[in-house]
């Protein structure tokens, strides 16, 4: 069955193109992770209340989730509510509960239809039953999707990521299934929640804040970050153009020392040729 649009929207001529130029100029991330900031002073530089602007962030979840999945990239991590978050006022956290049942309702048929996966990770046990009944069912309808690994990050901390870690190597030692010895990066990285999901290539934040916000932080060890000024609700597939662009540009050393500026000279062509 061929892909519907999650937008619903025809995708022009002119982005189908710059989306080929963007795929011919160098490696798409195999994992983006976004925070997704910006909803709130969007919507106060509107004259609206905040949750005016969580509802907009939505179209932009939407775009970016299908841009993705026609450029190619793997996996897109998003995080839509951290464990912090909990402690804004109870009335724009009912809202984003209400916002987040109504999204997966709507949104699970096109997800499925679109051969995308969705999964989560964080303290999903915390959500309303509700949520957590609407969380279940569109997971269960799109586990066999494999086009792109949508992964929703709910009530998440990187702290809270890495203390069960902690917790659960700490008691298969304690049952003397583990020597401590053999403890290493790859075997904490194999009991975080993100264990079935490679690690962010690059890492977006939207709103112009310069900090990780407790976002995947064993995770993101080697990511390339990209910070931008613009409003997750104004977040739209040409900033992710944008933020791959840039990616495309940068030398991922790991550590090591290359002499070869080959790629790079390539990735500028194409993206002078993109913004012409």
């Amino acid at each position: 069955m061929k892909p519907i649009s999650l937008t619903n929207k025809k995708q022009d001529e002119k982005d189908k193109e710059k989306q080929a130029c963007l795929m011919g100029s160098g490696e798409v991330p195999a994992h983006i992770a976004i925070i997704m900031d910006g909803n709130g002073r969007w919507a106060k530089s509107r004259g609206n209340i905040r949750s005016f602007g969580h509802k907009a962030g939505v179209d932009s979840v939407r775009d970016i989730t299908e841009a993705c999945a026609q450029i190619g990239v793997r996996y897109l991590t998003l995080y839509a509510f951290s464990t912090e978050n909990w402690r804004r006022p109870q009335t724009e956290v009912n809202a984003l509960m209400r916002l987040l049942v109504r999204s997966l309702r709507k949104e699970a048929e096109n997800l499925n239809e679109n051969n995308i996966k969705l999964v989560t990770i964080g303290q999903i046990g915390r959500f309303p039953a509700t949520c957590q009944q609407e969380l279940k069912e569109a997971m269960e309808l799109t586990k066999n999707n494999d086009r792109l690994h949508l992964c929703l990050a709910l009530s998440y901390s990187g702290r809270w990521d890495i203390t069960e870690a902690v917790k659960k190597l700490t008691q298969q030692a304690k049952e003397g299934k583990l020597n401590p010895e053999e403890i290493n990066d790859q075997l904490i990285s194999a009991h975080l929640s993100t264990a079935e999901i490679p690690d962010p290539d690059l890492i977006i934040r939207t709103s112009g804040e310069y900090r990780i916000s407790n976002f995947l932080l064993w995770q993101l060890a080697y990511s390339e970050l990209y910070i931008t000024e613009t409003y997750w609700p104004d977040f739209r597939r040409d900033e992710l153009y944008k933020a791959i662009q840039a990616y495309q540009k940068r030398e991922r050393r790991f550590g090591k020392v290359f002499d070869n500026n080959t790629h790079k000279k390539k990735a500028d062509s194409y993206v002078q040729e993109l913004t012409s």
